[in-house]
């Protein structure tokens, strides 16, 4: 089966061009003002109406509340909701009936018992997503380039539905894949040349990478 890409924090048409040109599955937009990648729903809805039905949309949301998600929802017409903070699984599971749509939840790893407790979503959310935990002053929950031990998911044994994030790179996405097996590839700062501003040659490059892997 091939690999899934997502592109995240995708904020100009440039970018999302070259998505579609690298023939990405999905790119992200972030709803979240702290990050230098955050899109409002003006932004959002124009880049929704560029990527038509060519590319998956995903809002990326931190502990959002329900007006916010459906502003987003309905400007952006997305396809998938990513739950980036510390949502439990029964807001989760909450998000996901209220609205009708696919959840993404972005599990924090730096130990084998940050895989394990990721379990507990298993009900709750369609996909896992597994990043690195970001330090616990950092200001941002992720977009950071770090990456964590890939070895730690040899102990996974949830929901067949998840993917990889946290530091991929062109330079190292195919050998995370030929560790870990992900069937879904998730990066953001490794496509870009500075916080926010993504590099079209990185994202293709990424692209045949997952694709070559």
């Amino acid at each position: 089966m091939q690999t899934l890409i997502k592109i995240c924090g995708i904020s100009s048409v440039e970018a999302l061009d070259a998505c579609i040109e690298a023939r990405a599955d999905f790119f992200g937009m972030v709803f979240f003002p702290p990050s230098p990648r955050h899109v409002d729903s003006y932004a959002a809805r124009s880049l929704a109406m560029r990527g038509g039905s060519r590319i998956g949309r995903v809002g990326l949301f931190v502990d959002a509340d329900d007006a916010t998600i459906a502003d987003a929802v309905k400007a952006a017409r997305l396809d998938a909701i990513q739950l980036h903070g510390s949502e439990s699984p029964a807001r989760a599971a909450q998000i996901r009936r209220r609205f009708n749509l696919p959840v993404w939840k972005a599990i924090s790893v730096a130990s084998a018992g940050d895989i394990t407790g990721a379990g507990t979503f298993n009900d709750a959310a369609d996909l896992i997503l597994f990043d690195a935990k970001t330090p616990k002053d950092a200001a941002l929950p992720g977009g950071m380039g770090l990456r964590f031990d890939w070895s730690l998911l040899e102990t996974w044994r949830g929901r067949p539905g998840w993917g990889l994030a946290g530091g991929l790179t062109p330079e190292n996405v195919g050998r995370a894949l030929s560790e870990t097996g992900a069937p879904l590839v998730d990066t953001s700062s490794g496509v870009e040349t500075g916080p926010g501003l993504k590099d079209p040659t990185r994202i293709s490059a990424f692209c045949e990478a997952v694709r070559k892997a």
